[in-house]
């Protein structure tokens, strides 16, 4: 793949929320490193550490040194999914993570912009999309980069009631084009911590349970895989058969009553 430079036509003509892409340019950008720095602590030493008490089931180290390139998929229910996967993976890696971020949320005003661009490494999805130009931007990344984990909620959207919904055909799609294989992660904690529709988080215990990685295929046969590993953990993770969504959700297996899946828990790793 060829170096872009700041000369060149097709970088000039790109929007300014996009300049951060590896894809677009090779030069080092230090000021995403040191931004990125400065939020890590933020996120590792403080948030996840004295607000909330992030657990990691599971060794990202071992994923990484074989897997380059991963569609990184979890279920999604709360504004802490993509931060908390973010703090749970070892800061040496945060350079090759991306996170597929809602355009129309991320990138609404030049504050969120800016976060969102040098914190998070996000790439804009614009959900509205008829062109497919989103789908063909993250496909582009994955085809030519040597290493990307990007972070991908299948669901499309944060969950209303706390049970994981079925998965849009994105996900399958970018695998598929791409052969990137899916390492999937399960995120227990986010919807008691900050559900849909409250206006913060509040203190308490997070658990990210890092799953098996899983090789490129139809969209039915992730959403069955990825069932079977998050019912390992939390059978009642997903709505039971016939109940309807407004219906109260079960309350959750306590994880003292579960079988481990993985390694012990211990704190994210900085």
């Amino acid at each position: 793949m060829k170096d872009w430079d700041y000369e060149n036509e097709q970088w000039m003509r790109l929007p300014v929320y996009l300049k951060h892409l590896p894809l677009f340019t090779r030069h080092l950008d230090l000021n995403s490193i040191v931004l990125r720095w400065i939020w890590s602590v933020i996120l590792k030493q403080w948030f996840f550490r004295m607000y909330i008490r992030l657990k990691v089931r599971g060794d990202f180290h071992e994923i990484y040194k074989n897997y380059p390139r991963l569609l990184v998929i979890a279920n999604h229910s709360s504004h802490l999914d993509a931060v908390a996967i973010a703090a749970a993976i070892p800061f040496r890696y945060w350079m090759d993570v991306y996170i597929a971020a809602a355009k129309d949320y991320f990138f609404t005003n030049p504050l969120f912009t800016f976060f969102s661009k040098h914190c998070l490494g996000a790439i804009p999805i614009d959900r509205k999309d008829k062109k497919g130009e989103a789908v063909e931007l993250c496909v582009t990344l994955l085809r030519n980069l040597e290493r990307i984990w990007l972070i991908i909620f299948p669901e499309g959207t944060r969950s209303k009631d706390g049970y994981i919904q079925e998965f849009k055909r994105g996900v399958s799609l970018f695998s598929e084009k791409t052969t990137t294989p899916l390492l999937f992660l399960y995120l227990e904690g986010t919807t008691e911590l900050w559900p849909k529709g409250r206006f913060f988080a509040k203190p308490g215990v997070l658990t990210i349970h890092v799953g098996p990685v899983h090789p490129p295929g139809p969209i039915d046969l992730i959403y069955a895989r990825y069932k079977e590993f998050v019912t390992r953990i939390n059978p009642a993770a997903f709505r039971p058969e016939g109940e309807l969504s407004e219906q109260p959700r079960q309350e959750p297996v306590p994880i003292e009553a579960r079988l481990p899946f993985g390694p012990d828990e211990d704190e994210a790793e900085d």
